[in-house]
């Protein structure tokens, strides 16, 4: 446990144990969805990982520590801040030193969450390489992130509001392992099928975990992405995404929206335009992927 993470009580007595721990991210409840639902949903996420045997590790910083657990009153304090930091893995450090709260990205969660001790972790979707990036150079950390951190993220594969085949490009130029699970094609978030054929394909918790063992047994830097597709009955199909995403897109260009500032009004503006449904496949894309993630975590403690 490195000396600037506090863990919760839960989460040290399950880490020193060997017990399964599943790490979560903070800026879904931050800057992700509206209050409540956001502290509603953190309950939800928090509460189907204990259901499926591992103990939850919600992650952020908060007076100059990283919090890898948080109490009940800390998470709701959290969930109605105002003025929290998005960080990733470049502000990360400054917002430790400074004191100020911060809720953290798939990039930054993977970091603390390795500090803790903590190999597996549950999230919506990945960053990934943004429409138009030719110009803007505009790629998440988070693909950065995956080729060098060893930790196992769980996600519904990147957000579909991304350049996909791009996205892929880059994971595979950084030596990522892209494994979907159950099917071939790789998800796209609200959507089971991007259209894209994954990287591999694995079909249960204790063949991802065993890849990870093996991964950490070959000395290779990183972790791995498990691309986890929404539940059918939750999907919203890319045809019917398209159309709103092009949209979105079309106004945060009008608008002059850059850098971390596009991804929260593109959610914003699909959640407005599909008329809340992109909400409800957000939540329940997020319950499924901590229930995997959870399982994965099982698996390798396990072994």
């Amino acid at each position: 446990m490195h000396d600037l993470v506090d863990p919760s009580a839960e989460v040290a007595r399950a880490l020193a144990d060997g017990a399964p721990v599943v790490a979560l991210e903070s800026t879904i409840i931050t800057h992700g969805m509206p209050w409540p639902r956001n502290l509603e949903t953190a309950r939800a996420v928090e509460a189907a990982v204990r259901a499926e045997g591992a103990v939850p590790a919600t992650i952020a910083v908060m007076g100059g520590r990283i919090r890898a657990g948080l109490e009940a009153q800390d998470l709701e304090r959290l969930a109605q801040a105002e003025g929290v930091a998005k960080l990733s893995r470049a502000d990360l450090a400054v917002c430790l030193s400074t004191g100020h709260t911060g809720a953290t990205t798939v990039a930054a969660t993977m970091i603390c969450a390795h500090l803790a001790g903590i190999g597996v972790f549950a999230t919506g979707g990945i960053g990934g390489v943004h429409r138009g990036a030719e110009e803007s150079f505009d790629i998440s950390a988070d693909l950065q992130e995956l080729a060098a951190t060893p930790v196992t993220v769980v996600a519904a594969g990147a957000k579909a509001i991304l350049d996909l085949p791009k996205t892929l490009e880059v994971l595979e130029t950084l030596g990522v392992p892209v494994i979907a699970v159950g099917q071939d094609a790789f998800p796209a978030f609200w959507s089971r099928d991007s259209g894209l054929a994954a990287p591999l394909r694995l079909d249960d918790a204790a063949g991802i975990a065993a890849a990870h063992k093996a991964r950490r047994g070959l000395g290779l830097p990183g972790g791995q992405l498990v691309a986890n597709p929404i539940p059918r009955e939750a999907e919203i199909p890319a045809d019917v995404l398209a159309p709103l995403i092009a949209q979105a897109q079309r106004e945060a260009e009008a608008r002059g929206i850059a850098g971390k500032k596009v991804t929260p009004f593109l959610l914003q503006r699909l959640f407005e335009l599909s008329e809340g449904r992109t909400l409800e496949a957000n939540i329940a894309l997020v319950l499924n992927n901590a229930r995997l993630a959870a399982h994965i975590a099982r698996a390798l403690a396990s072994g």
